[in-house]
């Protein structure tokens, strides 16, 4: 097609402007918006001026370039042309520079408008919201509203309520929900959805629920949304049911349907779910969608197995610092801080640049490592050579290296000097650190400004009582653990649970619930024999709650010690392992967990050949027989 007008085109004896609108219309509508610009270009060097209908078709082309300085050079011939008051012009100048980015050019020209459609409006509100300037899209919003000219259409709808969910303005979300009512337009799939959407954002999600049910023909937008909202309120076995009753819907997934599906496929740790949507995604022909491979790379290493993460990381060509980035975090969740360290140097050369969240993948690693120097070096070339301030994260995360190197004092003058507020981040990694090496004096100093920055937070009360504990100081620290009581802050019940043919099975401390209860304690015995032989020593430390000798036999009815113990009778022999928690993994368990490889890869713990594998809020940690 664009060869046989290009073909006429040429042939014509006398070229016009209509003849040469006509084409950049072509190109421009076919998103090919540098032969449209290349087109307006010859058409200016062969004498000819543009009309207002030729600047309408090449300033789309200048917004589907991205690039704002061809935009102000169409600006600047339609201004010498005189035609910046035509209404036409003027909406696609505001659509052109919001599509760059430009916000300030595109208010400017919004404002110099003399006369305004509907479509001006909903260029500046589309505009701001698309720029995530959302209190300001509902301001126009407003404006349009008090102007009284015009109702407002399902664009303008849809955006400011997109605007409204982003800011979490329930009340005027509401407003804009009875509005659409008073229009005629709630019943448009486009508005449905947008209401939806704000209702999911702002935590009314049996509003969403009611909506859902009254549309007849749901889209994938309209499920997407749904399974969204549900990732949202951390419902992710609702979210993966979502999916799969989309599917039997007849309703063919997306990339968002498919990545948010992922999402909480990898916070369940569900293996077999997210293997069964990546079967989705090959049929699908998604497989070499960037977005999706990235979240492809998320799931597999969150649910232990970081070769297919690896494996799907390879298979995509255009790698971006999306992908990267889900790689150099896979990998250090897995504490490869050496594969972190090599991922990131062959995404600098190249020539990628690293966002905010690849430095706190890559600091996060040096600290799980003892890579200080390393650490020190990429957190220097944030702002040295990416011109990138360091946020908190990044500041938690140098902490955290020298609190780890049991380098608290330095790490105390690192917070002191920061030029940024340290939040509660920053002082958990001093108290954490604080902990592991057992400084009172400064841990209860530390402790006493986190309990002021967040009073409902549990685990610092817990690190200050364990600390209590490690120096004999049984009453402080259940001094400490009673003013959780009186404060009304309660620790969640620390779990592990394990997938055994589709099934979860649920384990907390000292659990004796399971039918299988005999064999599995009988189990643990067996463990504990043999990783004593190998040199290990119970940390007692772990077991604060309990005196006397009890201390050392309360720390083998740890849930995950259970769920391992269920997992070596239960699964086939080759079988992986995959012990799944809701909290960090205590210091005692990740010992037997080290020793258990150990003696694997010396052939002298006699396990049934499985690899086993510890999934927690910390790290990931992978036992394996050779």
């Amino acid at each position: 097609m664009s060869g046989h007008s290009l073909a006429l085109f040429s042939a014509a004896p006398q070229k016009n402007v209509v003849t040469w609108t006509s084409l950049i219309a072509h190109f421009s509508q076919t998103r090919r918006p540098f032969q449209a610009l290349s087109l307006f270009s010859q058409m200016r060097h062969a004498g000819l001026q543009p009309n207002h209908f030729t600047v309408s078709a090449i300033l789309p082309a200048c917004a589907d370039t991205q690039v704002a300085a061809y935009g102000e050079h169409v600006h600047g011939i339609v201004c010498k042309c005189g035609h910046h008051l035509d209404v036409f012009v003027g909406t696609a100048l505001v659509d052109a520079y919001a599509k760059c980015a430009n916000v300030g050019a595109a208010k400017t020209v919004f404002d110099e408008m003399l006369d305004r459609n509907l479509a001006s409006w909903n260029a500046m509100i589309v505009g701001l919201t698309h720029n995530t300037f959302y209190e300001e899209a509902m301001r126009i919003f407003h404006r349009l509203l008090s102007v009284g000219t015009f109702s407002p259409d399902q664009v303008s709808l849809s955006s400011v309520l997109s605007a409204s969910g982003n800011v979490g303005d329930l009340n005027f979300g509401k407003q804009v929900h009875a509005l659409a009512f008073n229009l005629g337009l709630k019943t448009l799939p486009y508005v449905k959805n947008s209401l939806m959407d704000m209702y999911s954002k702002c935590g009314s999600f049996e509003d969403v629920m009611r909506l859902f049910h009254t549309i007849t023909h749901r889209d994938v937008i309209t499920w997407n949304v749904v399974i969204m909202g549900w990732v949202l309120r951390e419902c992710f076995e609702e979210a993966c049911n979502g999916f799969w009753l989309m599917r039997r819907e007849g309703i063919f997934p997306d990339e968002a349907s498919f990545s948010t599906a992922l999402h909480a496929s990898a916070n369940l740790a569900a293996l077999h779910q997210g293997a069964s949507i990546h079967d989705q995604i090959i049929k699908s022909g998604f497989v070499r969608n960037i977005c999706v491979g990235s979240s492809l790379i998320t799931m597999y290493a969150k649910c232990g197995t970081l070769e297919d993460a690896t494996r799907v990381f390879d298979e995509i060509k255009d790698q971006n610092v999306v992908t990267w980035t889900a790689m150099i975090a896979a990998c250090q969740q897995h504490g490869c801080g050496t594969q972190v360290i090599k991922h990131f140097e062959e995404m600098l050369k190249a020539n990628i640049k690293p966002d905010y969240i690849t430095f706190v993948c890559v600091l996060a690693a040096c600290s799980h490592s003892g890579l200080v120097e390393e650490g020190f070096r990429y957190f220097n070339s944030m702002s040295q050579v990416h011109e990138m301030n360091p946020g908190s994260e990044h500041y938690a995360c140098m902490v955290d290296l020298l609190g780890r190197a049991g380098k608290l004092d330095e790490a105390k003058c690192f917070i002191e000097s920061m030029p940024i507020e340290p939040d509660p981040s920053v002082w958990g990694a001093l108290l954490g650190a604080c902990r592991t090496y057992g400084n009172l004096h400064m841990g209860k100093e530390v402790a006493e400004k986190l309990f002021e920055m967040e009073p409902e937070n549990s685990g610092n009360y817990v690190l200050l009582a364990n600390l209590y504990a490690r120096h004999g100081l049984l009453k402080e620290a259940n001094e400490m653990r009673r003013s959780m009581g009186l404060n009304k802050v309660r620790k969640e019940t620390g779990c592990s649970w394990i997938d055994i043919k589709n099934k979860t099975f649920v384990f907390t401390v000292h659990d004796k619930s399971h039918t299988n209860t005999k064999e599995i304690y009988e189990m643990l015995g067996k463990i504990q024999v043999l990783v004593k032989k190998k040199g290990y020593v119970a940390e007692t430390e772990w077991a604060i709650n309990d005196t006397g000798g009890y201390k050392e036999q309360s720390l083998w009815y740890h849930s995950e010690k259970l769920a391992l113990a269920f997992g070596l009778i239960t699964l086939p022999t080759g079988a992986p392992i995959r012990i799944k928690k809701n909290l960090r993994t205590c210091g005692d368990c990740h010992t037997v967990m080290k020793i258990t490889k150990q003696s694997e890869i010396s052939g002298e713990i006699p396990f049934p050949g499985q690899k086993i594998f510890e999934v927690d809020d910390d790290q990931m940690m992978e036992v394996r027989k050779p």
